[in-house]
């Protein structure tokens, strides 16, 4: 959960913040809500597969990574569903890092943290709710921080909105349905491998483990980026907007 987070959202809001603050100092309206849309648009483009594959891949990444030693089939069962429910709120946790600048670059801090700590309120309710009223346990507690992502984005995003800071551009919801068709052939052939191989019994032999997992997901990321330049998703766009 760490390594999307990181390598997609901390990524973007370095990028961001100084672009944003330019473009506020200068006045250009228009180019800080583009800013945001592209930051946006890369979330979605590149969070939502990842969030994917930690829903529907999930044994065979932490049989993979974890399932040595001490560590055994029933520890990696445990750790299903908390992996989910970072899964869940992956897209949340990394939009986060591109709507939070949005305020940042305004020198408006406070609402940013106004929000967070509502939102850690909201989180302890669904902890008490998912921990002792329906008793997931650990998965519970990660679920609640997922879900938590979602309600911080969510109110980030409203608040850019309605403020008239961030204008969605054209374009929104033919880019989504490319990103969502492109998105459920990856997870159909992911859902396909995490059932067809014994991951688990794989353990005696961790580097062909490794390699099919590697093959896997290389196979499925070039399934995902052909199957959004079949539908016309212009993917140089987003490196020279970067640059």
């Amino acid at each position: 959960m760490e390594f999307p987070t990181a390598l997609l959202g901390v990524a973007l809001g370095v990028v961001l913040i100084p672009q944003l603050s330019a473009t506020q100092a200068r006045g250009e309206s228009e180019a800080y809500s583009g800013l945001i849309d592209w930051g946006l648009r890369l979330v979605l483009m590149l969070a939502l597969p990842c969030a994917v594959a930690l829903l529907v891949f999930t044994q065979p990444l932490l049989a993979v990574l974890f399932h040595y030693g001490r560590f055994s089939a029933q520890d990696v069962a445990a750790t299903v569903l908390p992996l989910r429910g970072y899964g869940l709120g992956l897209l949340g946790i990394v939009g986060v890092k591109v709507l939070a600048p949005g305020y940042f670059a305004q020198l408006d801090i406070r609402t940013p943290v106004r929000i967070a700590i509502a939102v850690l309120a909201c989180t302890q309710a669904l902890n008490a709710l998912f921990l002792v009223g329906l008793g997931w346990g650990v998965g519970g507690l990660a679920t609640s921080i997922g879900l938590g992502a979602i309600i911080n984005a969510t109110w980030l995003f409203t608040g850019l909105v309605r403020r008239g800071i961030y204008r969605p551009q054209p374009g929104w919801a033919a880019f989504a349905l490319c990103v969502g068709v492109a998105t459920l052939a990856l997870g159909a052939v992911l859902a396909w491998a995490a059932q067809g191989i014994d991951w688990i019994g794989l353990r005696a032999h961790p580097f062909v483990r490794a390699g099919l997992m590697a093959a896997v997901l290389g196979g499925v990321a070039a399934l995902y980026f052909g199957v959004l330049a079949v539908l016309g998703v212009n993917l140089r766009s987003f490196a020279r907007r970067a640059a």
